[in-house]
């Protein structure tokens, strides 16, 4: 009998891939009131709030690219990337831990750059770092970030809360950080090779702040809070 051929990850997709994996395991404890599946995992805190908790993981070469990415401005959008799901399910951000992989070429100069960003984008949302870990990495830098909150428990949106009729909003440009990174790969494949490369950027900095410095949309969940 011929061996099975493996299965492609690539043929799950990241969704898929997370169905596949966790299908199996049943929730056990009252306390577990959303697991997996949705922006973030919801866990009651008391008779009205429930904490929310969600995780990220930023890895080098895959979602990001030093070469052209500044440090501060990705420890910000590391936060972004973390405290927005919270968002997205109508909580308040309010706790951090950022755990590291860093390999011998980054020096402590650089971390310093790394997280003055997380730490501006902390100021910013009015959120604590409460913790983490660092790990040396052999494969260039990692970046992972778990962000807690809270909402009041009737007040969770889900991704399943969607009804017939209902009006969808978008915020921001859709396409915009897309076309950010484009633009930042073109100049990188131009200028490879140049001695002091000069990238032209001029009239695409909307685009580039968008891939590079995106923004958590907090006010548009108090703006809902406000209108009911």
């Amino acid at each position: 009998m011929a061996d099975k051929k493996p299965t492609e990850i690539a043929s799950l997709g990241e969704f898929g891939l997370i169905d596949h994996l966790t299908d199996s395991f049943s929730v056990r404890n009252a306390s577990t009131l959303r697991g997996v599946g949705d922006d973030a995992a919801v866990i009651a805190a008391g008779a009205d709030e429930v904490t929310l908790c969600t995780t990220d993981l930023l890895l080098e070469g895959v979602d990001f690219d030093l070469t052209y990415f500044p440090l501060k401005h990705l420890g910000y959008k590391a936060v972004v990337v973390a405290v927005s799901d919270l968002l997205a399910m109508n909580g308040r951000p309010e706790q951090l831990l950022v755990s590291l992989g860093v390999s011998s070429k980054i020096s402590v100069e650089a971390l310093d750059d790394l997280y003055a960003g997380i730490r501006f984008a902390c100021e910013e949302m009015e959120v604590d770092l409460v913790g983490g870990d660092t790990k040396a990495s052999v494969t260039g830098l990692a970046i992972h970030v778990t962000a807690l909150g809270r909402a009041r428990k009737e007040e969770v949106v889900y991704r399943g809360g969607a009804k017939l009729h209902d009006l969808i909003c978008i915020t921001g440009n859709l396409g915009a950080a897309y076309m950010g990174l484009q633009l930042l790969e073109r100049e990188k494949r131009v200028l490879r090779g140049v001695k002091d490369p000069e990238p032209e950027f001029k009239g695409n900095e909307y685009l580039l702040q968008r891939y590079l410095k995106p923004v958590a949309r907090k006010d548009i969940v108090e703006l809902l809070a406000e209108e009911k």
